[in-house]
């Protein structure tokens, strides 16, 4: 009992040191109003402002940004970070589509912002950054598939991977309220998209993925900055902003390090290398392993000696009828 007591033990401990790693970067806005912090942590350019007595953010032709830098590796030892966001948005379309928004990574050397780029972004090249844009202008120079899609971009809005909103019944220009979840995992490179409509769960599978290394976009380590960008172009398209998280944390040190996509590996007919995993979890296996063992060894000596000994029977002698002695003398009478 004590065993499986400290088995346990080390697991959860494993375990919620994974989820309690440092948070390096964090923020929650329900709401903008004048009451709140925000402008201590973000800063509004353009023609972004707060609308709505502080219900929204109205990004019709600006951008917000965090304003401090992210380390791609953190904490001593150094090791990978990861990060999610969340935000509500809508918007609403006039007599002509906007180009729509991105939410966007890039780093503070480069010169990022254009008014007159595609979300506002500048088309320079040499320019890095990672979006996922939700655009309701079908583009024929960026190959778009329609007006209302979501795509992952790579310093190009020639997206990566792209998916039709409306094959899920979805609109960005619906004036419908949408949240997004966007998660970036250090260990497996992958970026997941996730939209619904606001008030439903939160899908269970992505709607959309990508490997992406941060890390060889931006080697340098300097630091990356995140934030969401609209251009309307001549267009009346409003976008609201009515909620936005974020949250960076370490990655755990059992985390695996190659990507977890099994497309990666299909056909490859190489040998998957596993990587060692930390003692406690060794040490786990372990001693599962010599529990099972010890419990069929156990088992087998308990068969034996119930065959040997409980299955054998006492050695009686046989009991013979007695046979009754006859006196002759009374036979003779």
């Amino acid at each position: 009992m004590a065993l499986k007591h400290l088995i346990l033990l080390c697991f959860f401990t494993s375990y919620l040191k994974s989820l309690t790693a440092v948070s390096n970067s964090s923020f929650t806005f329900k709401n903008f109003g004048q009451n709140s912090s925000f402008d201590s942590v973000l800063s509004l350019y353009g023609g972004a402002k707060v609308v709505n007595d502080g219900q929204s953010l109205q990004l019709t032709t600006g951008r917000v940004i965090y304003k401090n830098p992210i380390k791609f590796y953190s904490g001593t030892p150094q090791k990978l970070v990861s990060f999610e966001t969340y935000f509500e948005f809508s918007m609403t379309s006039g007599s002509r589509n906007g180009d729509g928004f991105v939410f966007v990574v890039f780093s503070g050397r480069d010169d990022l912002f254009d008014g007159n780029g595609s979300f506002g972004v500048s088309n320079r090249d040499g320019v890095k950054f990672l979006s996922v844009e939700f655009d309701t202008l079908m583009d024929d120079k960026y190959g778009d598939i329609n007006g209302n899609h979501v795509g992952i971009d790579l310093s190009s809005f020639v997206s990566l991977k792209v998916v039709n909103l409306s094959s899920v019944d979805l609109g960005l220009n619906s004036d419908t309220r949408l949240q997004v979840w966007i998660d970036y995992e250090a260990g497996s490179r992958r970026l997941e998209v996730r939209v619904n409509k606001f008030g439903e769960n939160r899908p269970l599978g992505p709607l959309l993925f990508g490997q992406i290394d941060i890390t060889k976009i931006w080697p340098e380590n300097d630091g990356f900055f995140v934030g969401l960008s609209s251009f309307n172009g001549n267009s009346s398209q409003i976008f609201n902003l009515y909620s936005w998280s974020f949250k960076t944390r370490q990655q755990p040190d059992w985390m695996h390090s190659e990507p977890l996509d099994p497309v990666s590996f299909k056909g490859k007919g190489k040998e998957i290398k596993v990587h060692k995993e930390n003692d406690c979890v060794l040490w786990i296996v372990s001693a599962l392993i010599l529990g099972v063992g010890l419990g069929a060894l156990g088992s087998f000596v308990g068969m034996l000696m119930w065959t040997v000994f409980a299955k054998r029977r006492p050695i009686a002698p046989e009991e013979y009828a007695v046979k009754p002695v006859v006196d002759e003398k009374s036979l003779s009478k």
